[in-house]
Order: C-alpha cells, then structure tokens, then sequence
C-alpha cells in the first residue's frame, strides 16, 4: 500500500519529537509523573541516557517556526541579558541555546531574541522584568540563555514566550513571536496552543537542564 509522503512541517515535527527524550521510552513514565515532579522526571531522563540523539539542524525543507500567541503578560522594553537569574529566583536552572537560521539555513547574526515566562509558582512579573530579557545573536546565529523551568499555571502547560526579530539588513521580516514547550509534559496534550514542533530538546547529562531549539525565520542573511 502506498504510503502519503511527509509534508516539510511533518517531517520537522517526527525530527524534533525523536531528538526529544520521551521519543526513546520514556514517554510512558514521564506522562505517569505527577506534574509537581516534572522537572525531576526530565532530569532523570536524561541522566539515564534516553536522548542520544543531536538537536536536528536546519534543513532546506523546513518550513519557518511556526507562530503562537504572545499572551496577555508580554512587556516591552526587557533588559538586555543574557541570564535571567537573579536573588530570589528559585527553580530548577535550565540552559537554552540554539541558532536563529534565515532562507537558505543561513545564520542571522544580530537577530534580536526577547524572552520571557512564569516563575516557578507559575506567575509573571508585571511591576518589574523578573525572568524578562533580551540579547542579540552572535556573529553564528547563536544565542545562549540561562534561567529556570518555568512553573505551571491553570489552563496552561509549562512554555516560554519568545520574540526573534532579525536586524534591518534581513529586510522586511515580519518579528517572529512564538512559545517553546518542554517533552513529557502531561498538559501537552490538554493545551489548545501547544505545538509538537515546538518542543524543546533536552540533552543528556547531569542536572542544569540543557536544551536547544534552533529558530527558522522567512527573512534574508
């Protein structure tokens, strides 16, 4: 029987969820996991050496990173850090880095990258810019972010909200906002935004959580 072939988005959604750690058996135990211990789950999958596989890199069939809401909480005018941790930030310390990719796989350089998400009680910080900020992409693309797991709040499963706007030079490119989500969640599955092809992939190693997720934006080098 003739098989329907994969379209670019599905094929970029199967390389993401097989570099994620449930995609070699640990989806059963992490989806059991209460989501209190979520990030002990994530932890010790990752310990036990269940994601061996690299973050896929850019491929010219990809589509763009697909977009999401930016919620009610978003703020302009973050500092520009490339930490977000600071006294009185507690959490589990996760390190996210990845490459902001143009048309053709071509690293952006200079691509502002804002982020922002809830503290570990699942609340956002309205009065100042706790776990808010911004940096710009070295001359690779890349950017490199420090901060904690975000915390779970009602209706919601565990994300981080993200803006990636390419310098001037990259032309008339619409500023990319979107949400990136974390592997064995159980509210994954209850979320209306969630998105499989923007899961996070974590890597193996001992704990700070590290993560990586490269961005693909319809804008020129």
């Amino acid at each position: 029987m003739d098989r329907e072939p994969l379209q670019p988005g599905r094929r970029r959604a199967l390389r993401l969820l097989f570099a994620a750690p449930f995609a070699t058996g640990a989806l059963g135990s992490l989806l059991a996991a209460d989501e209190a211990s979520a990030a002990e789950a994530l932890l010790a999958a990752t310990a036990n050496g269940r994601n061996r596989a690299p973050t896929p890199e850019c491929s010219d069939d990809d589509e763009p990173t697909p977009r999401a809401t930016a919620g009610p909480f978003y703020k302009p005018s973050s500092p520009e850090r490339v930490s977000l941790l600071e006294p009185g930030v507690s959490g589990t310390r996760l390190e996210l880095s990845g490459t902001v990719f143009g048309r053709g796989c071509v690293p952006l350089a200079g691509a502002l990258v804002d982020f922002w998400h809830a503290d570990e009680a699942g609340d956002y910080d309205l009065a100042g810019f706790r776990l808010r900020g911004h940096q710009f992409t070295d001359a690779g693309g890349h950017y490199r972010l420090t901060t904690i797991l975000p915390g779970l709040y009602p209706g919601r499963t565990r994300h981080i909200h993200v803006r990636v706007q390419p310098r001037a030079s990259a032309g008339s490119a619409r500023i990319l906002t979107t949400q990136l989500y974390f592997p064995g969640e159980s509210r994954n599955r209850r979320d209306g935004l969630f998105m499989p092809q923007l899961l996070v992939a974590i890597e193996d190693g001992a704990p700070p959580l590290r993560g990586r997720f490269h961005f693909l934006l319809n804008a020129g080098a």
